[in-house]
């Protein structure tokens, strides 16, 4: 290993993509972030700040902000992809005639392409064919990475290197990097949680108690890892931190993007509105759409996904859809114990209960 220090390319300025830059300045990195706003480029390097997504938080003056593409890019070892996913493509695209194959390529976004329902670690191999690339994903609010509070993520990768480097760069004494090698199963459980996160405040905002945040976190674990087996992925790994770790956090905090937009919509706002309200992405109100939709073309049964398509996208009443899920759930609890066989029987079960009329379903006085 060399004595000179890691050199580390974030691209973005969002407050996740801050964070991490800090913490690589922090362990003695040099650190470039890429950002398309001046001005904030000039914040950044003039307050060693970033108003508009970390306003309270005070960045390592080491780090070097810059509009420059090439210039971030040119010498860095590791890259650190820090872009909402409906510009992630295009973004790597900018970014291609300056990266080489030997640089490390890591994705830190929780969110899928809708072209083809690529993850955003997919859109990094397609890009580029390199060979070190890998995801970064936990349940890290920006925030209280920047506060310094503890936590811990999950870099995944098939390669040895790349998570050796990430541990590396980013480990430290209040940010812990726990390694994988179930890349699509990580990235995957990042970008389902947000999904939960939405209902999660919808939840909070109608008056629900802990008792209903806990059936919904669990569930919403059961119907995450239904759809990871049906797509390939591991479901032991979101028994971790990027599964049920994210999920609890998300589900728990208003610091969640995705909850805050779920506690405006259980309030009674629009969609519109409550992502006006935001001022910054939420992921997980595209990846609804995404998943309810992939998942009726697999046959994998997602009532929650469903019912929260349902009141984004439909106009249903976000008390109606709690009702219609207390209704349809599943009889099965935790079903990796049942075989493949007797969880689809008693989904086709549930689905033709759900066909008849409420007063044969639910008999007389049972």
């Amino acid at each position: 290993m060399s004595d000179e220090p890691m050199r580390v390319a974030v691209l973005g300025g969002g407050s996740f993509g801050t964070a991490l830059a800090s913490i690589a300045a922090d362990n003695g990195a040099e650190v470039c972030q890429w950002l398309r706003d001046i001005d904030l480029v000039e914040q950044i390097n003039r307050e060693h700040r970033n108003g508009r997504y970390l306003p309270d938080f005070a960045i390592n003056p080491a780090v070097k902000a810059s509009s420059d593409m090439q210039a971030v890019l040119e010498r860095a070892e590791l890259v650190l992809v820090a872009i909402p996913s409906k510009a992630f493509r295009d973004v790597v695209r900018q970014a291609r005639p300056w990266l080489r194959s030997d640089q490390i390529l890591v994705s830190t976004t929780k969110g899928i392409q809708e072209e083809g329902f690529k993850l955003m670690s997919q859109i990094l191999q397609e890009e580029t064919g390199f060979t070190h690339i890998g995801v970064i994903s936990g349940p890290n609010l920006a925030t209280e990475i920047a506060q310094k509070q503890l936590t811990a993520t999950v870099v995944a990768s098939d390669d040895p290197l790349t998570r050796t480097r990430v541990q590396q760069a980013l480990s430290c004494d209040y940010f812990r990097v726990y390694a994988s090698n179930d890349r699509y199963g990580v990235e995957l459980g990042g970008a389902l949680k947000n999904i939960y996160a939405i209902a999660a405040g919808m939840a909070a905002a109608l008056g629900m108690g802990e008792n209903t945040r806990s059936m919904l976190m669990t569930r919403a674990l059961a119907e995450m890892g239904r759809f990871a087996v049906d797509q390939g992925a591991n479901p032991m790994t979101f028994l971790g931190l990027a599964g049920v770790g994210d999920l609890i956090v998300t589900c728990s905090s208003d610091l969640s993007r995705n909850y805050r937009v779920g506690y405006a919509l259980g309030q009674g706002k629009s969609l519109d509105e409550a992502v006006a309200a935001l001022g910054q992405v939420a992921e997980g109100v595209n990846t609804v759409r995404l998943v309810r939709d992939k998942a009726r073309e697999a046959g994998v049964y997602m009532p929650l996904a469903e019912g929260l398509y349902q009141v984004l996208f439909q106009g249903v009443p976000a008390r109606e859809m709690a009702r219609m899920l207390m209704r349809g759930e599943q009889s099965s609890d935790v079903e990796f114990l049942l075989s493949r066989e007797d969880v689809q029987r008693a989904h086709r079960r549930v689905e033709a209960a759900d066909d008849q009329p409420d007063a044969s379903r639910h008999g007389s006085g049972q």
